[in-house]
């Protein structure tokens, strides 16, 4: 039987190849493949804003999924992306309620929006994994992860001569307006004020 490959999600940006859509990237934990997934804004939005803890003022659709689950008893376990074709990558997400495990499809961005919330394991098959990979040696990530750090520094010229009060207080109106991205960026922002002081 297949092996399967445990994945986490290690970026989110604007798509190269489709205007209007997001690539996120989910990386191999303990190992240098990486998987690219086209996925639509909302999607994307959903799970970059969860993973930079930016709070909501209501629940998102993902939020009310993992919320109605605990509700009823049950709980997300894992996703298994299981198939990819042309381009488009097939998953399941299971589901426990007591000594029951409930499979059901899904579309992959949704599916891993829901598994950050639920802390659980994105798994793929080692085949696909092999098959749809980017091979990325350490030397490359360092340079990568140098470069998402250099843009953040540039985001820091957004809003210059911005305090920590008014740093707050424009997340604040960014979420409330529901300008999400804005949020993240700001959020992104007092973060890195925060680990400099």
């Amino acid at each position: 039987m297949d092996k399967k490959v445990e994945l986490q999600v290690i970026n989110i940006t604007n798509s190269q190849a489709q205007v209007g859509a997001f690539a996120m990237l989910l990386g191999e934990v303990d190992g240098e493949r990486q998987l690219p997934i086209i996925i639509g804004p909302a999607e994307a939005q959903a799970t970059a804003l969860y993973l930079k803890g930016v709070k909501t003022p209501r629940p998102l659709t993902h939020d009310l999924f993992i919320t109605s689950l605990t509700i009823l008893g049950a709980s997300l376990i894992r996703v298994l992306i299981y198939k990819a074709k042309d381009g488009i990558f097939y998953s399941y997400i299971y589901l426990k309620k007591d000594e029951e495990i409930i499979r059901i499809d899904a579309r992959t961005s949704d599916a891993v929006a829901l598994a950050v919330r639920a802390d659980c394991p994105i798994l793929i098959y080692e085949s696909i994994l092999e098959q749809e990979c980017l091979h990325m040696s350490s030397e490359e990530r360092t340079r990568s992860e140098e470069t998402d750090n250099d843009e953040g520094a540039e985001e820091e010229h957004d809003l210059p001569g911005a305090t920590s009060k008014t740093l707050e207080e424009a997340l604040e109106q960014a979420i409330k307006d529901e300008n999400y991205e804005l949020a993240a960026q700001i959020r992104d922002q007092i973060n890195s004020r925060n680990k400099n002081q």
